[in-house]
């Protein structure tokens, strides 16, 4: 099965959330959707990263826009996360990895000469339609989520 591409309709999920609960891709039909996937919580690109997301979640919110946070940590680890650091945006938990394989995240990666499977850290811009808008890969978090919402102004 190929990467899912600009055009594609969004592989849908309906995982459990943050705070209790579950939130499903499909309930947000009709708005645009930042959809971030990230290797861990409390680590530090992916704290930066909901950081920077959170700071600017009431202009994502004006632009029409929801932000989700997506990794394989479980809701437990979620909730701390998002207490330690006062996030704001929601987080998913992929703990059986289904749609981080979905979106072809799961991918061979090395740090200090080893090698081992993890989350590629990428972003996903879904239109109102869903369809995927736009993607980052690889992302360097510094500057994604402005870069993020200026894409979803231009939607």
């Amino acid at each position: 099965m190929a990467d899912p591409a600009v055009g594609d309709i969004a592989p849908q999920f309906d995982l459990p959330r943050d705070g209790g609960g579950s939130l499903s891709l499909a309930a947000f039909r009709g708005k645009p959707v930042v959809l971030y996937f990230y290797p861990q919580d409390d680590t530090t690109s992916c704290t930066n990263e909901a950081i920077g997301f959170s700071q600017l979640k009431p202009e994502f919110e004006k632009a029409g826009a929801v932000v989700i946070g997506l990794s394989p940590d479980s809701i437990k680890k979620h909730d701390k996360f998002k207490a330690k650091y006062d996030l704001t945006v929601d987080l998913v938990a992929d703990e059986e990895r289904k749609v981080i394989e979905a979106y072809h995240l799961w991918v061979e990666k090395t740090m200090y000469g080893r090698k081992y499977m993890g989350v590629e850290r990428a972003t996903f811009l879904i239109g109102k339609d869903g369809r995927i808008a736009r993607i980052w890969r690889q992302v360097r978090v510094k500057g994604h989520a402005e870069e993020v919402l200026e894409a979803v102004r231009a939607l």
